[in-house]
């Protein structure tokens, strides 16, 4: 667990986002939670850990996402050498594809 980001706030975020029952709440959460470029900026990044576990080249990634080679190259990382969160739930939507 990171510690660097854990408190009682993030805490308290992390909780609320677990009370969220469908697609409908998430969406309506995080309107109101995060300005649209947030909320795009997460979803292409899930995009690209999604294109790089399917062994796509960062060429490929960008020209899909738009990402930038920074932007894929710290997902990477995060893939390799980060606390596995991408990891895990990669391989539940893979389960629930």
């Amino acid at each position: 667990m990171n510690s660097k980001i854990r408190d009682e706030m993030t805490d308290n975020l992390f909780k609320a986002i677990l009370l969220l029952k469908d697609l409908d709440e998430c969406y309506n959460f995080f309107e109101d939670l995060c300005t649209i470029s947030e909320i795009k900026a997460m979803a292409q990044r899930l995009e690209v850990a999604l294109m790089l576990r399917e062994g796509k080249t960062y060429t490929e990634i960008s020209e899909k996402t738009g990402a930038s080679t920074a932007t894929i190259s710290r997902v990477n990382r995060c893939l390799l050498y980060g606390a596995d969160g991408y990891k895990v739930i990669l391989e539940r939507m893979e389960k629930n594809k």
